[in-house]
């Protein structure tokens, strides 16, 4: 879908510092002006623009920052970002990557507060296409507000549409904002020409569907249960909109979990609702680390390249060394790996030579145990052969000296080289530097799963309903073993043990610090049971909410001033 940017300054972000009141009262200008909402083309081409919108979310390195590092999954890599994942005193309200979340999601939702509320007086289309446009773009503003309300609480709930600036604002309690948020979402679902499923006649990749809604339904129920805005129902709710995706969609879990995440496979049977991303550069950019870019084929790239018969190359990456995974992620979580086939899909171990001219040579003296073979001034390996491998657990010293590849156990780990997730990679892209044009998963079937599980764990549904949604998706990850039933589990002992299934699963998804969190249990897990230590030394209490940006906050210049979150300042 192209790429159409909506730039009106008065959706709400106020990104302009104190003082530029020039700049506030400037006549704005814009690819789509109010008048042409109206109109059957502008109609239509303001649900493009909100659909584009989509691409600076999902594929772009701010999302990926704010909910993957800083968790007990990720901290940072060697090229990492310093702040926001380490929680320390350079994590403030002026921090870029919250500024740009923020910025970007109300610019979308007035986009969308454009269409819908233009669409009464749209002449010239059928009255179905009409109604599909209204419920997609309220599925595509729920998902912008669902992610302001996760990230900061409280936040302007902006429910019509902006031609001209203003410079007052007011936060709205998150309560009000959740049930916004839901009856978008219940209209969408209620809407009889919204498509069914992804697979529906006439449904392109990436557009908005009735299960895409009653899944994102589910999972706002799940999380406002877990908030100070929860109501009685939420989990019986989050559990029945759950099943009724399970139960109706038609859509169903791969065989093979590995699978999931093929190259091509982006718009599989399981998938729920992604983000396309294209290969026309004149709808991508500004660059290879933010605005519409796929830059998730970067973001865990370690620095294989500078080990001995390697080269960076398209196959293995552009090492970003964003993040590396905590020992807790790859020696904890992913522990059990005889039935449990989804660490070896999820993480590469192993790098192929790739580069004669850095092969190594055996040395004098020749180690104990080395190769029969092995010769003082002999290649240890050639261009095909292994020559990085991480077994996932611990070697003697004398067994690495006699290895003819480098062999690292996790007690060897660093910021530099440890096993990187690999959902993302992109093979197929022409050059090493390219961003990715692959899709993005956002929301797939395993995830619904998981999402009735916890919701009947927390009193939505009986214990027995839990145990079926979660051994449903623990068999998957047994494939191809002939007994998949060995991986069942006969009780739940903890709401963390749901969290380590999450993190099996959903790994670098974009979902964990959400998760975390959602649950209550950010704190618990980074700081207390210390599963992140760079985090743990920084982390405190009020960090479950991100700082209101500067900028939006000194934007406010006319009434009240913009309150900050508890803690920043």
């Amino acid at each position: 879908m192209k790429k159409i940017v909506i730039c009106f300054t008065a959706c709400l972000y106020l990104a302009l510092a104190a003082g530029c009141k020039k700049t506030l009262v400037e006549e704005p200008h814009s690819d789509l002006t109010p008048e042409f909402f109206s109109t059957a083309q502008g109609f239509q081409k303001g649900l493009e623009a909100a659909y584009a919108g989509t691409r600076s979310f999902w594929g772009n390195q701010n999302l990926f920052t704010m909910t993957v590092i800083g968790t007990d999954e990720f901290y940072t890599g060697k090229d990492g970002n310093n702040n926001i994942n380490k929680y320390n005193s350079n994590y403030d309200t002026a921090n870029g990557t919250v500024e740009a979340i923020w910025k970007d999601c109300y610019m979308n939702i007035n986009t969308c507060n454009g269409v819908i509320d233009n669409s009464a007086a749209v002449t010239g289309l059928d009255d179905n296409l009409k109604s599909r446009i209204v419920a997609e773009t309220k599925f595509l503003r729920a998902n912008y507000y669902f992610i302001l309300v996760q990230f900061w609480g409280d936040v302007t709930l902006n429910k019509t549409f902006q031609s001209t600036p203003i410079t007052s604002a007011t936060r709205t309690p998150m309560a009000e904002v959740y049930d916004f948020i839901v009856k978008d979402l219940q209209d969408a679902i209620a809407t009889p020409s919204f498509y069914a499923n992804p697979k529906s006649s006439g449904a392109l990749p990436g557009v908005a569907t009735k299960a895409a809604a009653q899944h994102l339904l589910a999972k706002v129920y799940l999380t406002r249960a877990g908030s100070s805005a929860k109501k009685a129902n939420d989990y019986i709710d989050a559990y029945n909109m759950a099943k009724t995706v399970i139960t109706t969609s038609g859509l169903s879990l791969l065989q093979d979990f590995g699978d999931v995440f093929a190259e091509g496979n982006e718009n599989s049977n399981e998938v729920i609702w992604n983000v396309q991303h294209t290969s026309n550069l004149a709808y991508n950019g500004p660059n290879n680390s933010g605005g519409a870019d796929n830059v998730l084929n970067h973001m865990w790239v370690p620095q294989y390249e500078l080990r001995p018969g390697m080269q960076r190359s398209v196959t293995y990456g552009r090492p970003y060394i964003r993040c590396v995974p905590t020992a807790w992620l790859t020696n904890v979580a992913f522990q059990e790996r005889v039935n449990d086939t989804r660490y070896n899909k999820t993480f590469l171990t192993t790098w192929i030579s790739n580069n004669a001219s850095s092969l190594p040579k055996w040395e004098a003296p020749i180690p104990p145990g080395a190769p029969a073979n092995a010769a003082v001034g002999q290649v240890k390996f050639t261009v095909g052969d292994t020559a990085i491998f991480m077994p996932g657990f611990d070697v003697s010293d004398a067994k690495i000296a006699a290895t003819r590849y480098l062999l690292i156990p996790p007690r060897k780990y660093d910021i530099t080289l440890s096993p990187y997730m690999k959902k993302y990679n992109d093979t197929k892209r022409a050059d090493l530097n390219y961003p990715s044009i692959r899709p993005v998963i956002v929301y797939r079937l395993a995830e619904t799963y998981l999402i009735a599980a916890e919701a009947a764990f927390m009193g939505g549904a009986t214990m027995t309903d839990a145990l079926d949604n979660i051994n449903f998706v623990r068999r998957r990850a047994a494939y191809p073993n002939a007994n998949p039933a060995v991986m069942n589990v006969t009780t739940i002992p903890s709401l963390d043990f749901i969290l380590d299934e999450r993190t099996r699963e959903l790994c670098g998804e974009n979902v964990r610090w959400w998760d975390l969190v959602r649950t209550n249990k950010l704190i618990d897990r980074v700081k207390t049971k210390n599963y992140n230590p760079e985090a743990a030394a920084n982390i405190k209490p009020f960090h479950v909410l991100r700082p209101i940006p500067q900028k939006q906050i000194d934007g406010v210049t006319t009434g009240p001033k913009y309150p900050q979150n508890e803690g920043w300042f």
